[in-house]
């Protein structure tokens, strides 16, 4: 039942008053997970939801995986292509699914990452209690264990994002807070989204095929809206060497702690931005400023990535361990 915005998740004898949500997978060649990102959005407590499976050129048997689901629950799932089945990345993939949502929310999953359970239902419940949030961010399990390997189980960790939790954040301080190395932007796969939001600020930016396009999006987003975080974690981020970061990394073409050109562009991609929303606030100038100076000041650059590695390192030990387990 709607009523001022709220969300009453216990009603149960009328789903079609709950909102609707467009969980989103984009995915390209990805037959080995694909299947159990899928079954992570069927486990969902919450139940009303539509699912958006958008192939991204695939040539393996992932689209057959997809049309699968889409002929046992075509009421609930559909498939999307580029036209003549086209690669054309991430963010063109992402917007494809975006354009044929119908649901209030949206959400996103990649093909080899999984949600948990209650992970729609937590973060609805949160926009029932904190109605002038436009998205819901939580933070994630870097999951290593899914290899079931003993040396893989002690080597999840939570990706936080940097700021307290529980709290409502006003734009565009979150984008601030990012650019000083004080907060960082939410895993995809760790957001729900008011669909309303992509009508006030636009969708992903396709000039960034790969790497950077989450990190561009959610930048429009901490500059634009309201943002609560939540201290669950609710979804987990599969580790491995196929995946488009490690990949990156492995090139040379990204390191997190280091400079690279992917960061440079998106960093020059944001101050271009900032431009032309015609933005003033001088604290967030400052931040973008600093931020394209360490790479114009390449010795003062490495003094500044130890300092800020040994403060992340201190902040993550003084943070509470949140908890992966699901009720």
């Amino acid at each position: 039942m709607l009523s001022q915005g709220r969300v009453n998740l216990s009603i149960k004898s009328s789903t079609n008053a709950l909102p609707l949500v467009s969980a989103i997978i984009i995915f390209l060649n990805g037959e080995a997970y694909l299947k159990e990102a899928i079954e992570s959005i069927f486990a969902q407590t919450y139940s009303r939801w539509e699912l958006l499976l958008v192939n991204d050129g695939s040539t393996d048997s992932s689209e057959a995986i997809a049309q699968h689901y889409v002929q046992q629950q075509p009421e609930k799932v559909r498939y999307l292509e580029h036209e003549g089945g086209q690669n054309r990345g991430m963010s063109a993939t992402r917007n494809l699914g975006i354009a044929q949502a119908q649901g209030e929310f949206v959400a996103f999953l990649d093909a080899d990452d999984i949600w948990l359970p209650p992970k729609l239902a937590r973060q609805l419940a949160a926009f029932s209690t904190y109605p002038q949030a436009q998205m819901v961010a939580n933070p994630t399990k870097y999951w290593y264990s899914w290899t079931g390997t003993m040396a893989d189980q002690a080597r999840d960790k939570l990706r936080t994002l940097g700021v307290p939790a529980n709290v409502c954040y006003e734009p565009p301080e979150l984008l601030t807070r990012m650019l000083r190395n004080e907060a960082d932007a939410p895993a995809t796969c760790g957001v729900l989204i008011r669909r309303s939001v992509f009508e006030d600020i636009g969708t992903f930016e396709t000039s960034f095929r790969g790497l950077f396009e989450d990190r561009v999006f959610f930048s429009k987003v901490y500059l634009n809206a309201s943002v609560f975080i939540i201290s669950d974690c609710l979804d987990c981020y599969r580790q491995h060497s196929a995946s488009a970061c490690y990949v990156e990394q492995t090139t040379g073409h990204y390191h997190p702690a280091k400079r690279s050109k992917s960061h440079l562009m998106f960093l020059q991609w944001l101050e271009s931005y900032l431009l032309q929303q015609g933005v003033q606030d001088k604290s967030l100038w400052r931040a973008m400023q600093a931020s394209l100076w360490r790479y114009q000041n390449l010795p003062l650059y490495y003094v500044y990535q130890l300092l800020y590695r040994v403060n992340r390192r201190l902040q993550r030990l003084a943070e509470p361990l949140g908890t992966f387990a699901h009720k």
